[in-house]
């Protein structure tokens, strides 16, 4: 009879896997290599996760999940921040640092990528800028924004934000993309500050 799989070296697993496809995307991800590049077989990839669909959605939830971590303990230390300095704060974490804009990519690629290229269902696809934009829009229903203007506001904060982080890992241009998320952040707070959503 199989062994059910170890949830410990299971969560152990998955975090080498996520740094995995974040250090080689997923467009041409496959079990073997992997496997053999985290010193173990294709099987115990299998025996853990299943088939690489179910691998590659699972490693997506649990970038997700070491994002949202991550921002806990920012809220942790600055319960009152405001949220243009917590998008700051998102900032200089994601384009300063290549192994962070490695796994917020890897988002990115998921989401942009065919199915027919991932396996990855629709779902699975669209959580990948979804989550990020549904967090930004309960932050501006609790600052007072209706529920269609902060759906409106949050597409826009998350469409300036996702297009900067991409320009960043094409260009290179940190200097530049950040003067434009700062000019970004400025319009957001006169927006939350001029009283027209009260």
């Amino acid at each position: 009879m199989a062994r059910s799989p170890d949830p410990v070296l299971k969560q152990r697993l998955l975090d080498q896997v996520v740094r995995y496809l974040a250090d080689h995307g997923l467009g041409v991800v496959s079990l073997r290599p992997m496997a053999e590049a985290l010193g173990m077989s294709p099987h115990r990839l299998v025996h853990h996760f299943g088939a690489k669909d179910e691998l590659l959605a699972a490693a997506l939830a649990r970038a997700i999940e070491i994002q949202e971590e991550i921002q806990s303990s920012w809220l942790a230390a600055e319960p009152g921040i405001a949220y243009p300095d917590l998008l700051r704060k998102w900032w200089y974490w994601t384009a300063d640092d290549p192994a962070n804009l490695a796994l917020v990519r890897l988002g990115l690629e998921a989401a942009a990528l065919d199915a027919t290229v991932t396996g990855l269902p629709t779902e699975v696809r669209a959580q990948q800028i979804g989550v990020w934009r549904e967090l930004m829009e309960a932050n501006f229903r609790a600052v007072g924004l209706g529920r269609a203007e902060a759906a409106i506001e949050a597409s826009i904060v998350k469409a300036a934000f996702t297009g900067l982080i991409i320009d960043v890992m094409v260009s290179g241009d940190r200097r530049r993309c950040t003067k434009a998320l700062e000019q970004e952040m400025a319009r957001l707070e006169a927006r939350l500050a001029d009283g027209s959503h009260a």
